[in-house]
């Protein structure tokens, strides 16, 4: 029988979303991580990472008013937000990471922007191989 609620942290069941341990929440978290001014640019984003004592391997995503309407900046910052789901298997160490969105986001190839993640994500030093 289902019913109408659902456990995403339930053992045995994989989830598809990322938890809110596992995301950016507050100003303050999204403004310290600024702060550290530890950025890697790339074509289709900008990651910027915090590392200290409380930082985990946390996600923040962002899209300015720049790239357009709130529809294709809501569509930018799923399709960053899914990337670093996906491969966030990979990636290790402590450190807060926000995503900033750039125009060229919206309509790159999918596999390009998965690649440019991961390779931000060896420059911080996320990742140990630029698989």
């Amino acid at each position: 029988m289902i019913t109408g609620t659902r456990q995403p942290d339930s053992p045995g069941r994989l989830s598809r979303r990322l938890s809110r341990r596992q995301r950016l929440t507050s100003r303050l978290q999204f403004e310290r991580t600024y702060a550290q001014q530890r950025r890697f640019v790339g074509r289709f984003m900008v990651l910027w990472c915090y590392t200290g004592e409380d930082a985990a391997l946390r996600l923040g995503v962002v899209a300015s008013r720049r790239i357009g309407p709130a529809v294709i900046r809501n569509r930018a910052k799923r399709r960053l937000r899914e990337a670093f789901r996906l491969n966030r298997h990979g990636f290790q160490g402590h450190m807060d990471v926000v995503l900033v969105a750039r125009p060229a986001a919206i309509k790159a190839e999918w596999g390009d922007l998965v690649q440019e993640l991961n390779r931000l994500a060896a420059q911080a030093g996320l990742k140990t191989d630029r698989r």
